[in-house]
Order: C-alpha cells, then structure tokens, then sequence
C-alpha cells in the first residue's frame, strides 16, 4: 500500500501531461459513472480510473468477463489516505491479497462526487496470479462500493459491477479528424427483424458523391438504441457500375431464392464492421476513393442480425455514418477478404475442447494478382479477425519463400462480441508469391453435433479482412478444404452422381446410404481422439482456390488446386521479458526524481496524503 507525499506528486505529475499519457479511454458502464483511461510506453501500461463514488474501486482483468481467476485492484481514497491493493481470485471466485504487489499507484483524488486513481504495472509481471497483457483482446472486469474497505475487508458491490473487451495495446491515433467534416449516412429504414435466429438484411445504396474524386477518411457505426446485441456485423459492397436506380426501391433478405439479381453483382467488400467495434479512421496518408468512374456508384449494405431468443416485433434503423473530404489522401485503400471461403465444407466435430480450421490466400493467388497489378506489392495496415460462437482464437500467418514472417494480427483471446479492425503497429508489405493463412481455433466441447461453415452464429467462419493500400483488383483471396477426403473419414466409399441435390446425398455403405453428407457426419460415433485425427487429415488436405476480382471477375487461379504450403522455417516468437515488482518499485520515476524511492521507502509510513 503506498501513501505518496503531497509534495512529490505536485513534482510528479506535471512532467507526465495526462493527455498525452492517457491516448485511450472508454466508458465501462452505461451510466457514465465509470472511465478508465490508459496508455502504455515501452514494457508498461499506465491507468486511470474516474469512478462517481466515495467509496472503494475495483478494477481487474479476466480470462472470461467473470470474476474466476482473475487479476484485480482495489483503491480509494478513505480519511484522506489513498490505498490500492494487488488481489486475485481463485477458480471459485474466492479474493486472495497477491504477495507480489505489482500495480503502482501514482495519484488518487476524491472529490464530492468522484474518486480518482491512477496507477501502473509492467504488461508481463513475472506474478503467476497476473495477467499480462498482450496484444489480444483484454476482458476489463471493474466494479464500485459507495463505501471504502473497511476492517472487515471488501463490502460487496451488489449490482455496481461489469465486464467490457477492449484492446490495451492498440496504437495511438495520432491523426486528429475535424468535427466539421461533411457525411452521408447509409442506414436500414423500419427494417422488421423476422422471430428467427438468424438473419442478412440487404440494402441498397447509390452512393451521394459523383463526378468528383473524394476521400472518405471515417467511417462511424450507427447501431440503434438498444439494438447492440441485436446487430452482429455490416459489411459494405460495391456493385457493378452497370446499375441504375431502379434497384433502390427496397431491402430484402440476403441470400434468399428470392432476393433481386441486382444483389448478385455486389461481390467486393469496401468495408466492415463487427459487434463491438467503435469508429475506424483511416490512417493520414490513405482514403477511401469515392466519385470517380472507378469507384462504387452503388453499394449494398449487409447487416447481420442475431437473434438468438426469437424476440417478435423488432423494427431495426440502423447503419453506418461515412465521413469525406476533398483534400485528398495520398493512396487509395482496398480490402480483400481473406481466410476459408463460407460452406458447408469447413466443418468442426462435436465436443472438440480445439479443433483448427485454416483458410489460404494462396501464393499463387497473389502472384497473378500482385504481378499482374502491384509487383512492388500492397501496405496492409489493419486487419478485422472474423469467427462466430466457437471461435476461440484467430491468427493471420504470413509467409515468404517458406519462411514464415511475425504474425500479421492475432487475437489469442477472441470474443464473438468484441471484433473491431486492429490497426497494425508497422504496416505489412505483402509481396507477389507470399502466402497468407487465417488459423481459427474453436471449441465445441458443449455441442452434440457438427458445427457447420455458414452465416448463422451457431455456424463458423474463419475469415480476415485486410485494409490496404494502393488499391489492387483482388477482393478475395480464400480457400475451401477437398469435401471428399473429409467423408472418407467416416468411411463413406460413393455418393450418387450426377449430383442434383445439396446437401448431396451418400450411396454406401449401407449405413449412411440415402443421408446427406452432413447427417452422416452427425450420425459418425465422434470422440475426441477421432477428432483429433480428423483435424490432423484436415489441415493437410488439398484446397480449392478462390482468387476474385470486382465485379465477379476470377483471376485465373480461381477454382485451381493448391497443396497447404511446407513450412520450411517457421517463425519463432521472441521470449517474453518479465519484470517483477521489486525492480519496478525502484525505477519507476527514476529518471524523473532521483530519490523518489529512497525516500518514499523511508516516509511512506508516517507521511499523511493530504
């Protein structure tokens, strides 16, 4: 517990600037009552916590969003002494005081209405009851008591309490947008949520903007009140130029026997959004182009909605908000969606604590496309990682003449209600002849039967979506796993030919004979070890390729075979340097004040926080 002098903090914190050392903050609460602002230089993160009460303030990082097993700080201010104290919990949520006290704390205020802590901690702490905190997603727990700890120990926070999945170790958005930039907004009108699980609402759109390039440099979801849980994703095609306004009469269902053809010619994502996800900016030096002959006229808007407890009445308005300018940037930005294509084909098996699905944006792919249109090859400079319910896990691998690069984005803690584009730290040159693979891993211990690839959350994807510059003519770079050596698996010899109905109907043996290929997966005896050896045949089979243009153009690799590369020299991670509380104490302000530990070590005791 440290109890600063009044006088050291005035030395302290000017030199600091709490803006320049606080670049992130969100509000973990609905009441505005909780802001956590944080930042983090070299192996450190800084915090701050603004919290409306007087009482006691909990904050803590958790592997699930519940209080088992997690890392936690509890502060405050109480007659007139600040406190802060390293705890955890164990699996049963019990709360235990850390031995080894690794958050700092640098300032706490109360006033009338609000206490203020701010604190620090190395992201790797050598404490095996600390989290360390990596680029991945980080579940932030926090909580609140309008009163202090008292003797007794913790009082509880009752319902002042709750869980948010935010990204730590995102880099700073250094590029400031002006408040007065013109918009347009692109968003559903009284849509009407069907009482089903799930459902892709399509809409179209004839982009505001002609005959004059423009930039558009931020792009702001619009999701109604009340209605975050109801919108999973948007994404954002461009169409073929060849349309006229005819097609904006009305929405209609995506992927439905019935919706317009015009829906058809809407192959290459411009943009997309994900659950949890705030207002993505585009860096200074690119945009995305709109208002030239080469450039979406008309777009069509895709939003997922989830609804998982057949709620009736639903009327749905919302969308996205675009922002432009005519101070154009440098490079035009592209997207290319990457990973396993969507089918039926990319299957997972029941009760499966891991299983790993692959997609390939094969070297051949890029090699046509990047020769053919970039041989000095495209700038990735963020990346959406995309996985339903299952997902537990995303990777982007990058390869070059067999040697795998550092990872291009990871989420070793993925959660399916937090996916929001990362902005990568140093943009990736992706060269003709790289190799791209998007690595899922899943988790289907609490399901009975096979989990499919499909648009339902209940299905799996296992996608990447990567925003780049100089815009190239590649929308698609993705891969499906060979369907027939997955069904000789489970000892399947012949299907009926020609194939006339899908799911395709099996042959023999007698007992799959007349089921589909997807209830003779379901009614295979799956055990874990079978899965195992399943998933092992999987990521060697052979894939098809699937290499797009825009407007449903197919480079020539499209629908070729390629072998999942040899990986010859396979990137080897660089060891994790911790640093423990002792070293940390003696150092933190060191270039600051000289003999700020000598003295705080030899005052802390009798020194009151006024």
């Amino acid at each position: 517990m440290l109890r600063w002098p009044l006088l050291l903090w005035g030395l302290l914190l000017p030199a600091t600037g709490a803006a320049g050392r606080y670049p992130h903050s969100a509000v973990l609460d609905g009441a505005a009552g909780y802001r956590l602002l944080w930042g983090h230089q070299g192996s450190s993160i800084s915090f701050r916590l603004e919290v409306r009460t007087q009482g006691y303030v909990g904050f803590g990082l958790s592997p699930t969003g519940a209080m088992a097993s997690a890392d936690i700080v509890v502060g405050g201010v109480a007659r007139g002494k600040p406190y802060l104290q390293d705890y955890f919990t164990d699996a049963n949520r019990a709360l235990k005081k850390d031995s080894q006290q690794d958050y700092h704390l640098e300032y706490a205020m109360e006033n009338s209405t609000h206490t203020i802590l701010a604190f620090s901690r190395e992201l790797h702490t050598c404490d095996t009851n600390d989290k360390s905190i990596t680029e991945s997603t980080v579940r932030v727990i926090w909580a609140y008591h309008h009163k202090d700890i008292g003797e007794a120990g913790q009082n509880y926070h009752g319902s002042n309490r709750g869980s948010k999945s935010l990204r730590l170790l995102n880099p700073e958005k250094k590029n400031v947008i002006s408040a007065s930039l013109p918009y347009f907004d692109l968003t559903n009108q009284d849509v009407p949520i069907p009482d089903k699980d799930t459902t892709y609402w399509c809409q179209m759109f004839k982009i505001p903007i002609h005959h004059e390039k423009h930039h558009v440099i931020k792009v702001e979801p619009l999701i109604q009140k009340d209605h975050g849980n109801l919108v999973h994703h948007i994404l954002l095609y461009q169409c073929s130029s060849s349309l006229n306004d005819s097609v904006l009469d009305y929405g209609h269902e995506c992927y439905h026997p019935n919706m317009p053809d015009s829906f058809l010619t809407c192959e290459t994502v411009i943009f997309a959004w994900a659950i949890g996800g705030e207002a993505f900016t585009y860096p200074p030096h690119v945009g995305l182009s709109i208002g030239t002959s080469t450039d979406p006229q008309y777009v069509l808007m895709e939003v997922h909605y989830d609804n998982p407890s057949y709620l009736e009445g639903l009327i749905d308005n919302s969308g996205l908000r675009l922002f432009y300018t005519t101070d154009l940037r440098k490079y035009d930005a592209g997207v290319i969606e990457a990973g396993l294509w969507v089918s039926l084909f990319h299957n997972i098996p029941p009760g499966m604590p891991e299983f790993m699905s692959e997609g390939h944006c094969t070297l051949e792919c890029l090699e046509e496309a990047l020769d053919a249109e970039r041989p000095s090859g495209i700038h990735v400079f963020a990346v959406l990682l995309h996985a339903h319910l299952a997902g537990r896990a995303i990777r982007m691998r990058h390869f070059r003449k067999g040697e795998e690069q550092k990872l291009l984005a990871y989420d070793d803690e993925f959660d399916f209600n937090f996916q929001e584009f990362q902005y990568l730290k140093e943009e990736r040159t992706i060269l003709p002849g790289d190799n791209l693979i998007t690595e899922c891993r899943y988790s289907t211990i609490d399901r009975i039967r096979m989990t499919w690839g499909g648009l339902s959350t209940r299905n799996e994807m296992c996608l990447s979506y990567l925003l780049y510059y100089p815009r190239i003519n590649l929308t698609r770079c993705a891969s499906i796993p060979d369907i027939m050596e997955q069904l000789q698996f489970i000892g399947v010899k012949e299907i009926y030919r020609p194939v006339r109905t899908w799911p395709f109907i099996i042959k023999s043996p007698k007992q799959y004979k007349n089921l589909s290929f997807m209830d003779a997966m379901n009614k295979f005896k799956w055990s874990r070890s079978a899965g195992l050896s399943y998933n092992e045949l999987v990521l060697r089979l052979p894939v098809n390729v699937r290499c797009s243009k825009t407007d449903n153009a197919e480079w020539s690799i499209q629908g070729m075979t390629a072998i999942p590369p040899e990986i010859e020299r396979p990137y080897r991670t660089e060891p994790v340097i911790c640093i423990s509380s002792s070293y940390l104490h003696c150092s933190l302000f060191l270039n600051l004040l000289f003999s700020a530990c000598v003295t705080v070590n030899t005052l802390r005791n009798s020194w009151p926080f006024v």
